[in-house]
């Protein structure tokens, strides 16, 4: 049994100074570098998938430095992005996918993607998690991405009781207020990552052990 109820609020609060050691989430550090717009956002969730972030962002910033703009990104072509990204994971369907973007954007769009859902979720390799990122971090609007870290550890607080990151989506964007939404995400991903791992978390120094029940933890730290 737990010694406080769980309160959303207070427990983003105390992740803030709980991660604050740890390099933020991939996508949040790019757009700190000045990687914001929608197509490079989008560009680098696209090349996280199945990666970790310590190589999606090397690649990303090279991939940047080479083609900053979706008309650059096009003129590559999938083999010049290809080169470019081969220690992603799946590089060569994800140079295709980046290229189509890149062309679909400097066609139909004038180079800047548009912050709308229904054109995000259209284009190729683009799903909720990328989509919700994307449109929370480069266009600033209330939405959460749900990646493993996120299900996880929503799963572990109890807030949402689910067996799929698009259940998990579901339920919390229910559940969070708007204004939390984009904490969710710059929060929870390197707490999952870092402290509330996969195997034995270290729940000895989590600053949320006293109201989390730990649902599904065997072995902890």
């Amino acid at each position: 049994m737990t010694e406080e109820p769980f309160d959303i609020r207070v427990a983003l609060a105390r992740l803030e100074s709980a991660i604050a050691l740890f390099p933020k989430a991939g996508l949040f550090l790019l757009k700190d570098e000045g990687h914001s717009s929608v197509f490079q956002q989008l560009t680098a969730c696209i090349l996280s998938i199945r990666t970790l972030d310590e190589v999606m962002l090397e690649t990303a910033r090279r991939l940047f430095a080479v083609a900053p703009t979706p008309e650059d990104m096009a003129a590559l072509g999938p083999e010049g992005v290809d080169r470019i990204i081969t220690r992603c994971a799946f590089h060569s369907a994800k140079a295709r996918q980046i290229s189509a973007i890149a062309l679909r954007s400097a066609n139909e769009f004038g180079g800047e993607l548009p912050c709308d859902e229904a054109i995000l979720r259209s284009l190729g390799g683009v799903g909720p998690k990328c989509a919700n990122l994307v449109l929370g971090l480069a266009c600033g609007l209330p939405r959460i991405a749900v990646d493993s870290h996120v299900h996880r550890v929503a799963n572990r607080w109890g807030i949402v009781v689910t067996d799929s990151p698009e259940a998990t989506l579901a339920a919390l964007t229910a559940w969070v207020p708007d204004a939390l939404a984009s904490e969710v995400n710059r929060l929870i991903m390197p707490f999952g990552k870092h402290i509330c791992m996969p195997i034995s978390p270290q729940c000895s120094v989590c600053p949320l052990r006293t109201m989390c029940p730990r649902i599904g933890v065997m072995t902890s730290r």
